[in-house]
């Protein structure tokens, strides 16, 4: 039996690994503590419930997602960040599918364990910083960070999903969106604040 140094990263570190072989919605507690060779209630001392793993793995994923975006959008602006920025997205949703899942899934989260960790923040000041090199400012910025998410998550939620059936591969497609995407973010329509339409 593994015991010895049993740590609440561990045990989260041992459900993300779980939740990419299996997916997030199929982790169980009794699956974690098998795949950590303890019994059930050891991992308690470490996490509260399977809730509050589920927002342990969120984070960590976030804060991994994060990092990967950071490193690859370094010293870039303009397309060349935004393809970079969507590129490492898209590679971490492949490499890592229940972590991925985690970070677009609605999960109650310890205030304590949000406030520390760095990784929804860093997302925030990224995301923003690039749309801010298309010389974007609120509202477009908020506007456009939920155009991006929307596309990035919807092609990758539908590329996981064998949504893709035409013989045109999805690499090619995820191409030309990110052309389609750096040309809309050059050229975004005026704001009409005040139309709620």
């Amino acid at each position: 039996m593994v015991r010895a140094g049993l740590t609440a990263q561990r045990v989260t570190v041992a459900g993300a690994e779980l939740a990419d072989d299996v997916g997030l919605d199929q982790v169980t507690m009794s699956q974690v503590a098998r795949r950590l060779g303890v019994k059930d209630a050891s991992l308690y001392t470490h996490v509260r419930s399977l809730e509050d793993l589920r927002g342990r793995i969120a984070l960590l994923a976030a804060d991994e997602k994060t990092i990967r975006i950071a490193e690859a959008t370094a010293g870039r602006a303009g397309k060349d960040a935004l393809v970079a920025f969507a590129n490492a997205w898209r590679e971490y949703a492949h490499q890592h599918p229940g972590r991925y899942t985690a970070t677009q899934t609605p999960i109650q989260i310890d205030p304590e364990l949000a406030a520390r960790a760095p990784g929804p923040r860093r997302a925030v000041e990224l995301t923003y910083g690039m749309l801010r090199g298309y010389g974007l400012a609120e509202p477009d910025l908020t506007d456009a960070v939920r155009l991006l998410r929307s596309t990035f998550h919807g092609f990758v939620a539908l590329e996981a999903a064998g949504g893709f059936a035409h013989e045109r591969s999805p690499q090619q497609s995820w191409t030309r969106a990110l052309d389609a995407l750096h040309t809309l973010l050059e050229h975004w329509p005026p704001s009409r604040e005040g139309d709620s339409s």
